[in-house]
């Protein structure tokens, strides 16, 4: 297959480009390199396969039309799927920022749309998603089926907002659109903003950690591997306008979380218990018997295993 990856440089994207390289899809990868995190960090990201020759890689924003036009139409002609990633993360930034996470997750996302529905033919559009969509209202475990029309951040709204625009072209078009919601992803190259990454970078170093709330929250935490797993059946399997959530359904609460980055660190965490802010969602759990029955999709990688090859992970880099 002929696969664009926008975000190729991210955590996610990065994964997904070296999983379908190995398997030999061509790839074209495009990122910004959004000043979010460490710009070298995403070099990094790419260096495993930079030089694969079915690999082709962009410096380009999404938020620019006319620049992505000339790349779409140079270069991405006969592309059978988009796995769109590239978005402006993380629920906290999005509160203090809520129109640079619109230009970007929104209006970047029709940019998009806008290419592909004049291409021929009009390529698979897979949409990374966010289990942030369900918000504080809706029963443990999510369910596909359930209402999201209380998005309690901006970063949520706009990820609701995307997963609208695509059904709204799906249904203008005939396009066929796969949403994925994916739940707290971790693992090598996870964006050190992220809960695992930071506590356990801190936690080496012997440096606090601040932990919003009294510890009872909990995340379904799903590691990298069995997500990309997720993602490239969604690929093969994309049809009409569907919406899959991509967890573990296991979820960890967050107190354990840092006893088991304890446990494998050998070192003890220093907390300092923090107000929780609002924008965060509680609880997240999915109920992933969709994914299981049309996708195939079945995680494999336990919590402490995965936690454990994180941390090997770290040391190293």
């Amino acid at each position: 297959m002929n696969v664009m990856i926008t975000g190729a440089a991210g955590f996610i994207g990065s994964h997904l480009c070296e999983s379908l390289l190995e398997r030999g899809d061509r790839v074209t990868g495009i990122d910004n390199f959004d000043p979010f995190y460490d710009h070298g960090m995403k070099e990094k990201n790419l260096s495993g396969f930079i030089r694969n020759e079915n690999f082709r890689f962009f410096q380009n924003d999404i938020r620019e039309p006319d620049e992505l036009k000339k790349v779409w139409e140079k270069n991405c002609r006969d592309l059978d799927a988009v796995v769109h990633l590239a978005a402006r993360a993380g629920v906290k930034p999005s509160i203090a920022d809520p129109a640079g996470y619109e230009k970007t997750n929104v209006a970047g996302t029709l940019n998009l749309l806008e290419l592909a529905v004049v291409s021929d033919p009009c390529p698979k559009f897979i949409f990374g998603s966010s289990s942030s969509v369900y918000g504080n209202d809706t029963p443990l475990p999510f369910s596909e089926s359930d209402k999201t029309e209380s998005p309690v951040s901006p970063y949520a709204a706009t990820k609701k907002a995307c997963e609208l625009l695509c059904h709204t072209y799906s249904h203008l078009y005939g396009m066929d659109m796969t949403m994925l919601r994916l739940f707290t992803v971790y693992g090598p190259r996870q964006r050190p903003d992220l809960a695992i990454h930071k506590f356990s970078r801190a936690i080496l170093d012997g440096k606090p950690i601040e932990m919003y709330g009294d510890g009872s929250s909990c995340r379904d935490y799903t590691h990298v591997s069995d997500t990309i797993a997720g993602i490239t059946a969604a690929i093969d399997h994309c049809k009409g306008y569907e919406i899959y959530n991509l967890g573990r359904s296991d979820a960890i609460v967050l107190k354990d979380m840092i006893t088991a980055i304890e446990k494998v660190s050998g070192k003890k965490a220093d907390v300092i218990q923090c107000d929780p802010f609002a924008g965060d969602v509680k609880k997240t759990c999915a109920d992933i018997s969709k994914a299981r029955l049309q996708l195939g999709y079945h995680p494999k990688k336990e919590f402490m295993e995965g936690l454990r090859e994180f941390l090997d992970w770290l040391k190293r880099n």
